[in-house]
């Protein structure tokens, strides 16, 4: 389930690397206390606590009015924890790392001595939980920082972060894979963060019925939506906006796609 959501300033600019170097050696060292104390599962719970990872993040060192908490910490976990043998592992990571993250899950799942079965598992699940958080929840909020926590016996959290690059605000959702029910319904327990009007939240048990209708227009015949599409140049013919509001044509094509996927759910 999803966690929480955590809000921050949209911050630009670089952790000085004298900084970074300190953060790996300490965040790594309390992070091996807490593994070596209470386990690997207690610290995946505090991991997906916006609350803790926030506190984590300043008591290593790092701005706490900053979206840059977020990439730096997670990253600093990355290099520290990878390098100990405590049974935890951190993929992924900010742009192009995060897209790396099925190919590292691949690489620790051998490492880790996990089916081929459960590494697929993960591998949907990071998937899933970007998707959601990206397209599911349209709030104008850009995910381009994931990082996935995982054990050594298959359980997960995951830490990703969206930029909104008009309120100059970034938004960080936690995850837990524990007592997981549900990638769309109501994945979350608890939200933290600034209230945002005029959002489109597929995950609520309130868009029941909006997920529902979803699947059956997808499942009906997607020609007779047709009319309600256009081509972008044909938007160019006209000054005078008409009453009916079209969609791209693009779209009408991505129905058609659905339509012959024939989803379930």
């Amino acid at each position: 389930m999803r966690v929480g959501i955590a809000e921050l300033p949209l911050h630009y600019g670089k952790c000085p690397k004298w900084l970074f170097t300190k953060m790996v050696r300490l965040s790594s060292q309390i992070s091996k206390l807490i593994i070596e104390e209470f386990g690997k599962e207690e610290f995946l719970k505090r991991i997906s606590n916006p609350f803790f990872f926030q506190a984590f993040g300043c008591v290593v060192g790092f701005d706490w009015h900053s979206s840059g908490l977020t990439t730096t910490l997670s990253g600093a976990l990355k290099e520290g924890l990878n390098r100990e043998n405590l049974g935890i592992k951190v993929l992924g990571g900010k742009g192009s790392s995060s897209r790396k993250t099925p190919e590292e899950i691949e690489k620790v799942g051998e490492e880790f001595g996990l089916s081929t079965r459960k590494i697929e598992e993960l591998k949907y699940a990071s998937k899933m939980v970007a998707k959601v958080d990206n397209s599911l929840i349209q709030a104008g909020y850009q995910i381009y920082h994931h990082a996935f926590f995982v054990s050594e016996d298959g359980k997960w959290a995951v830490v990703q972060q969206g930029m909104n690059v008009n309120n100059k605000l970034a938004r960080r959702y936690h995850w837990l894979s524990f007592t997981f029910n549900s990638f769309v319904v109501e994945p979350h327990t608890a939200i933290v963060g600034f209230k945002e009007e005029n959002v489109l939240n597929m995950v609520a048990k309130e868009s029941e019925e909006a997920r529902k209708a979803s699947v059956d227009v997808v499942k009906e015949d997607i020609r007779k939506f047709k009319k309600y599409f256009v081509s972008p140049n044909s938007l160019y013919k006209f000054l005078k906006m008409p009453a009916e509001h079209t969609f791209d044509l693009k779209i009408y094509k991505k129905l058609l796609d659905l339509h012959e996927f024939d989803p379930k759910n």
